[in-house]
């Protein structure tokens, strides 16, 4: 008789006052660096943007009423082998009885986040009708955090990498009665979602992603388009100036989790900066989150001590093999490149590694569609998955 599947138990997140209050204290008692002056963004967090979040942060930011707004979201907790994977699993709205079937759809998140990325997207996924959609478009969403993210455990162990995070999920959609769903994720999530694709096919009805993750090619570069050429150089080029973060998370990254685990000043620049950096925001940062948003998400890993955990991911994954980082996605794939994400990679590239069927240009949307533009994100899934609703019920 097979073993019984574990069974996920509701999840409520209640944090202490004295442990806001130790927040704040750390936050009045931070050590400022010194800067030279007019330095801006240009060396990295800019200190006179911190020092107004940090004040804001421990004088103002109300977490209570942002963990309240949380839990309005139906949250679970299960356990998967050794690790407890906290996740959101909210259910498609009531559409009638001709609406057709309900697709179940897995969203992965990334780097620096949490399911918080979702947060505002899952309403219009779950009750399109509710914000002037088609009804029949509705999703049941699941969107959990990566082991060593936000709720969910950190690996005692190494850290997983996108496979074996991918191979979670697939479990996870079992325990939840899904035989057949869509995935779709950025940034780390893009990587899991491409791996749901080529390791489970036989359940994975269609990929979406917001970039085309690592460019790797182990062919011959004269049969790279120019426009493929042009791409790989810039995502060099992108690495030279901008990677420093993610060579520290592949290399050293318990070197700076001291730092960033102790201090929720260097924390908030950690992350702050990437928000500002990789969102469509013209370099004002709360033209795309406010204040309360930004610290939303770096209080949950003030939190949940999961900085460094999440850091440890990266070494994870740069030790995937060339070769299954070449592996072509044969499951129906598409793409929405927003404007102000990382990388934008050229359709040729996009036909090389995956069974293309829809790349969207959007005009406006950052690394962080979902948080940034929900609404033209939540389009993006409801008209790329439409055709593939009815393989859920074959």
């Amino acid at each position: 008789m097979p073993d019984a599947l574990p069974r996920p138990e509701p999840f409520l997140a209640q944090t202490a006052p004295a442990v806001i209050e130790d927040l704040r204290a750390r936050l009045r008692a931070t050590r400022w660096p010194d800067a030279p002056e007019d330095a801006g963004w240009s060396l990295g967090t800019d200190v006179g943007y911190l020092r107004e979040l940090v004040r804001y942060w421990a004088d103002e930011f109300d977490w209570p009423a942002q963990e309240a707004a949380l839990a309005q979201l139906p949250r679970f907790r299960v356990r998967l082998g050794d690790l407890g994977i906290h996740f959101v699993h909210a259910r498609a709205a009531a559409r009638g009885g001709s609406a057709g079937p309900v697709l179940p759809l897995v969203l992965s998140h990334g780097w620096p986040d949490s399911f918080w990325r979702y947060a505002k997207v899952i309403p219009l996924l779950t009750d399109p009708g509710a914000h002037g959609a088609d009804p029949a478009d509705a999703f049941d969403v699941v969107v959990p955090d990566m082991p060593g993210y936000g709720y969910s455990d950190r690996p005692a162990g190494p850290a997983l990498d996108s496979i074996a995070v991918a191979g979670l999920w697939a479990e996870l959609m079992s325990v939840l009665g899904y035989e057949r769903f869509g995935a779709a994720g950025g940034d780390i999530g893009s990587h899991v979602s491409r791996y749901l694709g080529l390791d489970h096919p036989d359940r994975v009805v269609a990929v979406h992603r917001t970039d085309g993750g690592v460019p790797v090619f182990t062919g011959d570069p004269a049969d790279l388009t120019p426009e493929e050429r042009a791409w790989m150089e810039t995502m060099a080029a992108w690495g030279a100036t901008e990677g420093a973060y993610s060579a520290m998370h592949r290399t050293k990254p318990q070197t700076a989790a001291f730092g960033l685990t102790d201090s929720p000043a260097g924390l908030a620049a950690w992350i702050v900066e990437k928000l500002r950096a990789w969102s469509d925001c013209d370099g004002d940062v709360e033209r795309s989150f406010t204040k309360d948003e930004i610290l939303t998400n770096i209080t949950i890993y003030w939190l949940t001590g999961t900085i460094g955990s999440s850091m440890r991911m990266y070494r994870a994954n740069s030790a995937i093999s060339p070769a299954q980082l070449a592996r072509r996605v044969e499951v129906p794939s598409g793409f929405s490149l927003f404007p102000g994400d990382i990388g934008r990679p050229p359709r040729a590239w996009l036909e090389r590694t995956t069974n293309l069927v829809r790349v969207t240009e959007l005009p406006r949307g950052g690394h962080f569609a979902p948080f940034e533009e929900p609404e033209l994100y939540a389009e993006e899934l409801r008209a790329f998955f439409r055709p593939y609703r009815p393989a859920v019920a074959d």
